[in-house]
């Protein structure tokens, strides 16, 4: 079958259930924005949004003879982002039938939300090993009682200072077991792992007792949210993380980790075996530094990309999109990359650990050089002439086309947020002007939204015209920028907003995430596609 165009191949709902089943790699993307994305899709349905393919595709899908599949759900996305794809060099591209209706249809199971496969995991993972958990109410009576207990909260940084329970630890999932010893050198010390809703308690609470830590370990149940539930008051902006490790309990966590990852069957590699990885042409493979982000940049493997491990095993179709696909994950220690990829390997993954490398290997710093496409050659404009230009109102008219996240952070004043993927659509709502001037963070985004904009306006005497560098090179230049959202051409569909993050969610929605995460496991079995298989490891 070929698509509307005849160009395209078209694969069915069979087929991809066929490939999944026989562990095959494909890769399944939806192109639309975040938040459609969220209400319904198959379960290993990565989320790349046509309107920042150019700028991802290279990264996320590094084989360009990867069998690709692109689905929306008759927006007709689909098919604009396999020309896309195709014409930036991947050969295997093809478009699912019927969209996300069509899978419906045959048979095919939809999830919302996102980062289903890592939430749907920790579900499975409670309900067979019985992962221990106390409740918010339980928790407070130990905090009121000033019992010998030690919180560690299993989210990213910036999540704990947001909102946290009354005297916990910031400690990222990946940390956990390297860094636990020391939080609570005591063996009595029960350890109380948390996280907004319960995939990250679940996995950091059953991962502390998979290394075999001696103290009572449980999760808070549902987290964040249950807290809030029962109407318990959480702290927010603090600023307690972990710190150093001690040699001695470092050569124990690598140990102990060394353990659990053999007896899942993590696989090792040897940094020879990674140059031949990655010209490989039959496989896919992803490399990982799973260490914080300051340590990354600090020194790393190069080729490696960084993605601390809790986040990795939390969000992995975000990072690893290619179903089937080989991860590779370094650390410097032994523990967090072993820990993180215990978890993957139970997830259906093949997962191998560098071995034998040294300091003098980690010689990569600073950011990974991420490949984009070749940006276009359009007109441009310095920030000094854009800032003369817009003293004379009604000529210019500036279109931030960066996320509704960046644009919320920062934007030139007057600046209208319009989405790449809706410019068609919410155009109309943009003021006639001479010219017409995009942005986005760092100017490259809008490169790409120049012809697209230029064909809308064909019948008008209008200019396109690019800031160099963007927002970024605004600022640089000293002009002053406006935060929040203030003129919005488009929805800001291009973000979910999870029902566990920030502080003003409605308890209907809390509820109904939690019972939404109780369905999770029944999903599983309908769909029977995931090959989990969580591991009792005592």
């Amino acid at each position: 079958m070929l698509s509307a165009n005849g160009t395209i191949p078209l694969r069915t709902f069979t087929d991809i259930h066929a490939a999944l089943l026989a562990r095959q790699e494909i890769a399944l993307l939806d192109v639309r924005e975040e938040h459609p994305h969220a209400q319904a899709h198959p379960l290993f349905a990565a989320n790349l949004p046509l309107s920042h393919l150019e700028l991802d595709a290279y990264t996320k899908l590094p084989r360009r003879d990867v069998p690709i599949v692109t689905l929306d759900d008759g927006e007709g996305f689909a098919e604009i982002a396999a020309q896309r794809l195709g014409a930036l060099g991947y050969s295997e591209v093809s478009i699912l039938a019927g969209g996300i209706s069509g899978w419906a249809a045959a048979g095919g199971e939809l999830f919302r939300d996102v980062n289903v496969p890592s939430k749907a995991f920790g579900e499975l993972l409670e309900a067979e090993l019985h992962t221990p958990s106390f409740s918010a109410g339980e928790v407070q009576a130990l905090i009121d009682s000033n019992a010998d207990i030690v919180i560690v909260d299993a989210r990213r940084f910036d999540e704990y200072q947001t909102m946290s329970i009354p005297t916990a630890i910031s400690v990222p999932g990946a940390e956990l077991v390297l860094r636990i010893r020391d939080l609570a050198p005591r063996p009595e010390t029960c350890v109380i792992v948390n996280c907004a809703g319960r995939t990250r308690s679940i996995i950091g609470t059953q991962s502390l007792i998979n290394a075999g830590l001696p103290n009572p370990v449980v999760a808070l149940r549902n987290g964040t949210i249950g807290w809030k539930l029962a109407g318990q008051k959480l702290d927010h902006g603090q600023q307690r993380s972990f710190h150093n490790t001690s040699e001695a309990n470092r050569l124990q966590a690598t140990a102990t980790a060394r353990n659990v990852a053999d007896r899942v069957g993590v696989k090792r590699a040897l940094l020879n075996e990674l140059v031949v990885w990655r010209n490989q042409q039959a496989r896919t493979s992803y490399f990982f530094d799973v260490r914080t982000p300051q340590e990354y940049a600090a020194s790393h493997l190069p080729g490696f990309i960084s993605v601390p491990g809790g986040q990795l095993v939390q969000e992995t179709e975000m990072f690893a999109p290619v179903r089937g696909a080989r991860l590779v994950l370094a650390d410097n220690d032994g523990v967090r990359a072993n820990m993180s990829a215990s978890w993957l390997v139970q997830m259906g993954w093949e997962v191998f650990v560098v071995e034998g490398a040294t300091a003098a290997d980690f010689s990569a710093e600073g950011e990974y050089p991420r490949p984009i496409a070749p940006l276009p050659e359009v007109r441009t404009i310095i920030p000094a002439l854009l800032n003369d230009w817009l003293k004379s109102l009604g000529e210019t008219v500036v279109l931030d086309v960066s996320s509704s996240a960046i644009y919320r952070q920062a934007h030139l004043p007057g600046a209208w947020f319009i989405l790449r993927s809706s410019l068609l659509s919410d155009f109309q709502v943009i003021p006639k002007a001479k010219r017409y001037v995009l942005s986005s963070e760092t100017g490259d985004l809008a490169k790409f939204v120049v012809a697209e904009l230029e064909a809308l306006l064909s019948s008008s005497e209008a200019e396109v015209i690019v800031l160099e560098g963007g927002t970024n090179a605004w600022r640089a230049a000293g002009f002053p920028c406006e935060n929040g959202i203030t003129r919005l051409a488009s929805e800001a569909i291009d973000r979910y907003r999870r029902p566990y993050e920030g502080t003003d969610n409605p308890r209907e929605a809390m509820q109904g995430y939690l019972d939404w995460e109780f369905g999770l496991v029944a999903q599983l079995a309908r769909d029977g596609t995931h090959h989990f298989k969580p591991c009792l490891i005592a």
